[in-house]
């Protein structure tokens, strides 16, 4: 447990020196439950740390998270950029959308319909 505490440590530092000035909200820590990172002692080191831990979702075979697999075409459009808002991501998301023809709906929904 140890290693795992020092690992996030330096994990911190290395963040704070590739995104200076940018690093001032903390960091989101999205892990998988397990309980090495359920700890109270790791929970509290995150903390203090400034980390904020984000519980991963409970997986159900018939709720889809994301469907980002099916839209191979707009993760290709999206690879790469930066985007400095969620309007942003949303504005591209939509003008991808736009520009897609009618077939691509009408497979989307028979995928949707099938899963």
């Amino acid at each position: 447990m140890e290693y795992y505490l020092s690992l996030l440590v330096k994990f911190k530092d290395i963040l704070k020196e590739k995104r200076r000035g940018k690093f001032t909200k903390g960091v989101l820590f999205l892990h998988d439950n397990a309980l090495v990172y359920r700890a109270l002692a790791n929970q509290k080191k995150l903390a203090y740390l400034g980390f904020q831990c984000l519980d991963h979702p409970t997986y159900s075979p018939d709720q889809t998270l994301s469907d980002n697999h099916l839209f191979p075409g707009l993760k290709k459009q999206l690879k790469g950029r930066h985007f400095s808002s969620d309007a942003e991501v949303i504005a591209a998301a939509e003008f991808w959308l736009d520009e897609q023809q009618s077939d691509f709906f009408k497979w989307l929904a028979k995928v949707r319909a099938a899963g």
